[in-house]
């Protein structure tokens, strides 16, 4: 009777829920040069986006939803803004062709999806996490991923959908570089882009995911990094990682990983770890660019080394921030 009735608490015990987890959502639009092209009115724009996209994340994590949900609600509003490297908004391809790739994961179960190479999906996000929780893989690419797309109920448009004036010229002016020998065949970006969010939900789990067009004239099928789990995105019970930036280098060091790897084993504060990887691992190989990074206490960091990224967070008291440059808002 002892016996039974001091296993009965133990299971009592063990059956009562631990104390919830202050939610924290971080986002970015992307790390570049961003100085020169914001005009006032760009800003404004820029900045509403991304407080939308807080908002409608947010509301999510606030309500008890999960990390997954709060991640994906965030970028579906910024794949749909003309304004980002993602969806609507993103850049052409040297064949005048808009290729889209993104990622999801899990933190808790480290299920995760991707696809790349798609153009005409018009939510890539949907179709990633399509991958993870209705196919048997991770990563599709191509005509593949599209006809997967169609199998899973996911919105096709046509790729007209995606041109914006914008996006056209910045491929005309890396085109006319290029014809001057002012850049490599290969064509080193003048802009990056990307967007991504990551997030802690009340249950204490954390989930990454992002969303790009690539690079401005990339050619013979390119893919970067955001779509590369581990490089560009990736997310475990410890951290949660979304990249911006030079997506060759971002895959060599295997970037994101990266960062949990020094969380989780190297004990190290994620803004100390996201720091090292962003500020010396990435620029020692050539590389640039940002990550946002999230631990599982809510501590985050939005590190870049470019000229800006776009950037916000609801943080644990609740409070929204946008950023673009080097100056905190």
């Amino acid at each position: 009777m002892r016996l039974s009735l001091v296993a009965a608490l133990a299971m009592c015990a063990c059956a009562m829920p631990l104390e919830a987890a202050v939610p924290v959502l971080v986002i970015h639009g992307g790390a570049g040069v961003i100085r020169k092209d914001l005009t006032p009115e760009k800003e404004k724009l820029v900045r509403a986006d991304l407080e939308a996209a807080l908002a409608a994340g947010y509301a999510v994590l606030k309500e008890g939803g999960a990390s997954l949900d709060a991640v994906t609600k965030a970028i579906l509003l910024l794949e749909d803004s003309p304004r980002f490297n993602a969806g609507k908004g993103a850049v052409f391809t040297h064949d005048g062709r808009n290729e889209l790739d993104s990622a999801i994961m899990d933190g808790a179960t480290l299920r995760a999806g991707a696809v790349a190479g798609v153009h005409r999906v018009k939510n890539p996000v949907l179709l990633a996490r399509a991958v993870m929780e209705k196919s048997p893989h991770v990563f599709l690419a191509g005509d593949g991923a599209e006809e997967f797309a169609k199998t899973a109920g996911i919105e096709l448009v046509d790729p007209a959908y995606f041109r914006t004036d914008a996006r056209w010229n910045e491929l005309q002016e890396a085109l006319k570089a290029e014809a001057k020998a002012q850049q490599s065949s290969l064509g080193r970006a003048i802009h990056y882009g990307t967007v991504g969010a990551v997030a802690l939900d009340k249950a204490g789990h954390l989930a990454a995911a992002t969303s790009t067009g690539g690079m401005t004239n990339k050619r013979w099928g390119r893919v970067g990094d955001s779509p590369i789990i581990g490089a560009g995105t990736y997310a475990n019970a410890h951290c949660a990682v979304s990249a911006t930036g030079w997506g060759e280098y971002y895959i060599r060091s295997v970037a994101a990983h990266d960062i949990c790897a020094r969380v989780e084993h190297g004990k190290q504060p994620v803004a100390k770890a996201a720091d090292a990887v962003v500020m010396d691992v990435v620029p020692k190989l050539g590389g640039d660019g940002g990550v946002i990074a999230l631990d599982a206490n809510g501590n985050f960091a939005t590190p870049f080394n470019t000229d800006g990224m776009y950037r916000g967070w609801v943080d644990r008291d609740g409070k929204v921030h946008v950023a673009i440059l080097e100056k905190i808002d």
